[in-house]
């Protein structure tokens, strides 16, 4: 973990600024074509939601921006982040679960099996750990949204928060889905957003 010197940071005064807001945190639903991934995890006898969340779990690991988070009066860059999903359970409850991350896709399906497992036998709605070493997302593979608003607590949040929604397929045989990414702009700002697309979409498709 790193702490970031606010005072000569180049983003200073849009932290200042868009901290300050009532509700600093902007959204972006980008399409991803996941034609790909869902070849692999189907050849490979996996979980296809395993395999584009090991690759979106890549993607954030790689641009900095992502792994901010404001901790009290400080902002700080984590080295890892890790990954707490919703996972439903067989009578379509859910539970938060913690995933950590690791670049190798088998232990990183481990871990999500493993919570998975600790879900549906609990009960509990929250994680063994829970921390600001992560972002929060969640899979609604019923709808095919073209917009995404998550539940806001009023506390000061900096964890970004996705959503991926239905896969559909065109009449060319792709298959896209829609992502939607929520992200404090008092840390993140639309071009790193692009970073982070453009890297998600690389690592679906290889």
């Amino acid at each position: 973990m790193t702490i970031i010197d606010i005072n000569t940071w180049e983003r200073k005064q849009h932290f200042n600024h868009f901290k300050s807001l009532k509700d600093p945190y902007f959204a972006v639903t980008f399409p991803v074509d996941v034609t790909n991934a869902y070849h692999v995890a189907k050849s490979s006898n996996v979980s296809f939601f395993g395999k584009y969340l090991h690759d979106c779990m890549k993607a954030i690991n790689e641009v900095d921006e992502l792994k901010l988070r404001i901790e009290g009066d400080r902002v700080v860059k984590y080295d890892i982040i890790n990954a707490s999903a919703t996972l439903m359970r067989s009578n379509n409850t859910f539970g938060f679960s913690y995933i950590e991350f690791d670049n190798d896709i088998d232990q990183f399906l481990s871990h999500l099996i493993s919570e998975k497992n600790r879900i549906e036998a609990t009960g509990e709605l929250f994680p063994l750990r829970n921390d600001l070493q992560c972002i929060h997302c969640s899979a609604m593979p019923w709808v095919n949204f073209s917009g995404h608003k998550e539940p806001v607590s009023g506390a000061i949040d900096s964890i970004p928060k996705l959503a991926f929604s239905k896969v559909v397929t065109q009449t060319d045989g792709k298959m896209m889905m829609n992502v939607s990414i929520n992200i404090n702009h008092a840390l993140v700002d639309g071009y790193h957003v692009g970073l982070f697309t453009e890297k998600f979409q690389h690592y679906l498709n290889n």
